[in-house]
């Protein structure tokens, strides 16, 4: 390492959204703001996306907000469309705070009622996320949400094994949101780059590269659920290194980020298939 350092590649920049006080990592919010105001202000910054806090622990973020930059956040609204109104309004009343996301759960039928609420509440530099289940991304829900100018998100895991869509089933999520023009998020059990079976639970796990490459293969027409489907660190890490900037700016423009409850185990695992030019730590 000498020198100058060397800006991570431009399909991992902003990848990562701190979710590092939801299950499993728990960790307490203050340390939790610590970190991630202290990755900030490092050279891990480009990867960062913005540090993901639920509106029912609002206050208990404003008490650990100190003096410095405004804190990037993306706020969920467990409650749903109803609580969008109160999530703005506080962020709007807290300066030490910059709201970059909302993420709203819905279900395909209550599209139209949560695009009326967004168009009338949340302002236009806020990206709104609406988390569907895996059943519901059909072609017409994502032309629904591009027409209100809204975002997928979607679960890749959780505590239980029917929290992880197999690989058909998040195929026919990054296609249906390829073709319709739809940035997306994901979420939960993405901290490796490759897919695994995770040795404790028996949990099939999806690999962040994998998600990369998947979108990347629909957007050329490829295979998709093969790419999610591949075990093999090597052969992923070879065909992710091989996306040009071009591709990698139409693969991001869909896979925005994901959230991730551990910055340090995504780093390590672009550092281990040699995708970073150095140590950002």
């Amino acid at each position: 390492m000498t020198g100058t350092r060397t800006a991570p590649p431009r399909l991992f920049l902003g990848l990562l959204d701190d979710a590092a006080i939801f299950p499993p990592g728990n960790v307490a919010l203050p340390d939790a703001v610590r970190a991630h105001q202290d990755r900030r202000s490092s050279p891990l910054a480009p990867l960062l996306g913005p540090f993901i806090c639920s509106l029912p622990r609002w206050e208990e973020l404003t008490a650990a907000l100190g003096a410095g930059p405004p804190l990037p956040v993306a706020l969920t609204v467990p409650g749903g469309a109803q609580d969008v109104p109160a999530a703005v309004g506080r962020a709007r009343a807290e300066p030490r705070v910059e709201l970059q996301a909302l993420e709203v759960p819905a279900s395909a039928d209550r599209l139209a009622e949560l695009a009326d609420t967004v168009a009338r509440q949340v302002p236009a530099t806020v990206h709104t996320y609406v988390e569907l289940p895996w059943a519901d991304v059909t072609a017409a829900a994502v032309a629904t949400l591009v027409g209100a100018g809204l975002r997928l998100k979607v679960r890749t895991g959780g505590l239980v094994a029917a929290a992880f869509p197999d690989e058909p089933q998040l195929a026919a999520v990054l296609d249906a949101a390829v073709r319709g023009g739809l940035a997306f998020k994901l979420t939960a059990g993405l901290h490796d780059p490759v897919r695994h079976r995770d040795p404790t639970t028996g949990f099939e796990h999806h690999g962040y590269l994998n998600v990369l490459l998947a979108t990347a293969r629909a957007l050329d027409g490829g295979d998709v659920a093969a790419a999610l489907a591949d075990h093999d660190g090597v052969r992923v890490a070879a065909a992710v290194a091989g996306i040009d900037d071009p591709l990698a700016e139409r693969v991001r423009h869909h896979f925005v980020s994901f959230g991730t409850c551990s910055i340090t185990e995504p780093v390590d695992g672009l550092l281990h298939h040699g995708l970073l030019p150095e140590d950002p730590r």
